[in-house]
C-alpha cells in the first residue's frame, strides 16, 4: 500500500482523560497511516485505546496531542463546527446498533446526511434511491426499520453511509447485533464497496470478522501493537 495516496496521517497522536485525581492515558503515542483503498480491520482488547482512536479518526473527538491530517486537512486542531462539517462531508459511519430513525422509511434514513450537505429534496431522494438499489434494498424503500429484519437495517446504514460518497467508511462493530449467517451477507457487501474503490475501516473485537480485512491493525495499552498485511482475506458470498 506504500505507493498509494495516503488518505489518513496519524502522527504522534496522544488522548489523556482527567478522571477524579487520576490521569487516563487512552492512546500513548499513535502513528498510523490510512491509504486510500485501504481495507482495514482495527482490533484491540478492551481498554487498549480502539473506542477512543476509532473517535478520533471518526472526527467525534480532538486528541491531547499530536496531528490528524485527513485528505490533506490537519482536523486535530478544529472545533466542533468544522469537525460536525469535515464528519459529514468525509466519514460515513456505520454503527452495531444501526442508529436509523424509527419514523423515516429506509429511503428517507439514507436521504439525511444530504440534508446537511444542502441538497435539494429531488436530487436527494434520487441519490438515495440509486444507493439503496446497489445494497440489495430496492424492494424496501418505503419500509420503517422496525418493518426490516436485522441485516436489512444494516444495509440501510451501509447506504446511509455511501450515499455522500464520502472519503471513509468507518463501521463500529458492524456485524455485532447479526446472527452468523446475515454477518457473512454484510461483510460480503463490504467486499463488494471496497472493490469499487472505497477506503473502509472496521472496528472489531471478531478475528473472524477482521480477517475479511486486507490489513489489521492491532491496539495494546494506547500503543499500536502490530500493523499487519492479510494476505489470504477471507470471502464473502454476496447473498
Amino acid at each position: 500500500m506504500k505507493d498509494t495516496e495516503v488518505l489518513i496521517d496519524i502522527q504522534h497522536l496522544k488522548k489523556t482523560y482527567i478522571m477524579g485525581d487520576q490521569m487516563v492515558h487512552a492512546l500513548r503515542t499513535v502513528d498510523l497511516q490510512i491509504y486510500k483503498g485501504d481495507y482495514m480491520a482495527l482490533m484491540g482488547p478492551s481498554g487498549s485505546g480502539k473506542s477512543t482512536l476509532m473517535n478520533m479518526i471518526g472526527c467525534l473527538d480532538s486528541p491531547t496531542e499530536g496531528n490528524y491530517i485527513l485528505n490533506g486537512k490537519d482536523v486535530s486542531t478544529m472545533g466542533d463546527d468544522e469537525l460536525a462539517e469535515i464528519r459529514n462531508i468525509e466519514i460515513g459511519f456505520v454503527f452495531q446498533t444501526f442508529n436509523l430513525i424509527p419514523r423515516l422509511s429506509a429511503l428517507e434514513n439514507v436521504a439525511l446526511p444530504l440534508i446537511y450537505a444542502g441538497w435539494s429534496k429531488s436530487k436527494r431522494l434520487a441519490r438515495a434511491k440509486e444507493v439503496l438499489e446497489s445494497v440489495g434494498l430496492g424492494d424496501r424503500m418505503d419500509h420503517r426499520p422496525n418493518e426490516l429484519s436485522g441485516g436489512q437495517r444494516q444495509r440501510v446504514a451501509v447506504a446511509r453511509a455511501l450515499v455522500n460518497n464520502p472519503s471513509l467508511i468507518l463501521a463500529d462493530e458492524p456485524t455485532g447485533n447479526l446472527d452468523s449467517k446475515t454477518s457473512i451477507e454484510i461483510m460480503g457487501l463490504f467486499e463488494e464497496i471496497h472493490k469499487k474503490g472505497n477506503t473502509i475501516v472496521i472496528v472489531t473485537h471478531e478475528p473472524d470478522i477482521a480477517n475479511h480485512c486486507h490489513r489489521i491493525v492491532r491496539l495494546r495499552d494506547g500503543v499500536v501493537e502490530s500493523d499487519v498485511l492479510n494476505e489470504n482475506p477471507t470471502s464473502a458470498l454476496v447473498i
